[in-house]
């Protein structure tokens, strides 16, 4: 965790992001999640933060 500092404040903001499926359908599948995570992984480079834990829905069987 990272906690940014300066003369009178100090901070660390954190996100909780979850996407609720309607009827809970099978929308991220093995191809797409990983599409996915790529996709988050980029955005977090190009923006100067860090993903620190994400993990999907898939069941391994």
């Amino acid at each position: 965790m990272q906690i940014t500092h300066g003369r009178g404040y100090v901070y660390s903001i954190q996100y909780h992001i979850v996407w609720c499926v309607k009827y809970r359908r099978k929308v991220l599948v093995e191809e797409i999640e990983e599409s996915l995570f790529e996709i988050l992984n980029k955005i977090a480079d190009d923006n100067g933060f860090k993903i620190l834990e994400y993990n999907g829905d898939r069941k391994s069987n």
